[in-house]
C-alpha cells in the first residue's frame, strides 16, 4: 500500500507533484480544474509534457484525479443531468492525456424524486459519460457519507449501479473506498474485526476485485451519523486501531491510499503516522 494525499494544483497541474514530493506523498490526488466551476483550463501540449516530467522527476508512477463536486448524476434538473455526464467525460479524457491512473467521482443527490427513479439517472448518466470511451484513466465510483437522499451510500446500492452501467460500456469500473464516508453510513472501521467484517460484505456486494483506491480519512461524526466530517488519522472515532487493520489487512496491502484529511499543515503529520502502521 502507497501512501499520498489530496495536493494543490494552484499555478497549473504541473505544481501537482512538487507539492506532493513536499509532504513526503509516494502518490497523489488532484483536481484539474476548479472543483466549485468553471471552465477546465487547457491542457498544453506543454503543460502535459511538464507534468509528466515531475511526475518522474519525483518518482511518481500512480497519481489520481478528483471530480469537480457540482456533478450530480441524479439531479431532476435537466440542465445538470446533461452536463455532469459531460464533466466526467472531459476529466478521464484529461486524465489520460496526463497519464492519470484513475478518477472518482461522487455520484450526486435525489431530489424531488423516488429512489429508484434518481438511481436509474445515475446509471442513465454514468452510462452516457462512459459509453465510447477508450482512455488510459480508470473510472471509479466513490462511497457516500449517506447525508440527506446522496446516492451511493451503499455497497447495495453501488453494486447495482455498477452492475447495471457496466452491461452498456466496454470501460471496466471500479470503487473508490472512502473510509470516512463508508463509516457515517454504518459501517464500523474501528477494530481488526469489525474491518474484517465490514471489507467481507463488501466482498460479497461489490467484490474486492473492483476495488482501486481507499480514501483514508478519520471523522468526527459518529458510527452512521450520515453526516461528512473528515479529520485526522487517529484523532477521529475511527482510531489507529481501525487505520491499523485497514493498511495491514491482507486483502488491502496493494490498495493505494489517499489521505483528504483538512489542515494543510497536518499533510505530513498524517502520512507519517498511516507509514508507520505500514507492514
Amino acid at each position: 500500500m502507497l501512501f499520498g494525499h489530496h495536493v494543490s494544483i494552484a499555478g497549473g497541474v504541473f505544481n501537482a507533484p512538487i507539492n506532493a514530493a513536499q509532504i513526503g506523498g509516494e502518490i497523489f490526488q488532484m483536481f484539474t480544474r476548479s472543483p466549485r466551476g468553471g471552465a477546465a483550463p487547457k491542457l498544453t501540449p506543454e503543460i502535459v509534457e511538464l507534468f509528466k516530467t515531475n511526475c518522474q522527476k519525483f518518482g511518481f508512477t500512480d497519481c489520481y484525479v478528483h471530480t469537480p463536486y457540482y456533478i450530480n448524476l441524479a439531479s431532476s434538473n435537466p440542465k445538470i443531468a446533461a452536463s455532469s455526464p459531460h464533466i466526467i467525460r472531459e476529466e478521464l479524457e484529461r486524465s489520460s492525456l496526463l497519464g492519470v491512473h484513475a478518477v472518482m467521482t461522487h455520484l450526486g443527490s435525489a431530489k424531488d424524486t423516488t429512489r429508484p427513479k434518481a438511481v436509474a439517472r445515475t446509471i442513465k448518466g454514468l452510462t452516457a459519460a462512459l459509453k465510447g470511451y477508450r482512455g488510459s484513466s480508470q473510472f471509479l465510483i466513490e462511497i457516500a457519507a449517506g447525508s440527506g437522499q446522496i446516492i451511493g451510500d451503499s455497497f447495495e446500492e453501488i453494486a447495482v449501479i455498477l452492475k447495471e452501467t457496466q452491461k452498456s460500456v466496454q470501460t471496466k469500473i471500479g470503487v473508490c473506498f472512502d473510509t470516512c464516508h463508508a463509516f457515517a453510513s454504518g459501517y464500523d472501521l474501528r477494530t481488526k474485526q469489525t474491518v474484517n467484517s465490514t471489507f467481507k460484505h463488501f466482498d460479497q456486494t461489490i467484490g474486492l476485485k473492483n476495488l482501486v483506491l481507499i480514501h483514508g480519512n478519520d471523522t468526527k461524526a459518529k458510527l452512521n451519523d450520515r453526516v461528512d466530517r473528515h479529520w485526522h488519522i487517529g484523532h477521529g472515532n475511527i482510531g489507529l486501531e481501525g487505520f491499523r487493520a485497514i493498511i495491514n489487512h491482507p486483502q488491502l496491502k496493494k490498495i493505494n491510499m489517499i489521505l483528504e484529511t483538512p489542515d494543510a499543515s497536518w499533510d505530513k503529520k498524517n502520512l507519517a503516522t498511516v507509514k508507520k502502521m505500514r507492514g
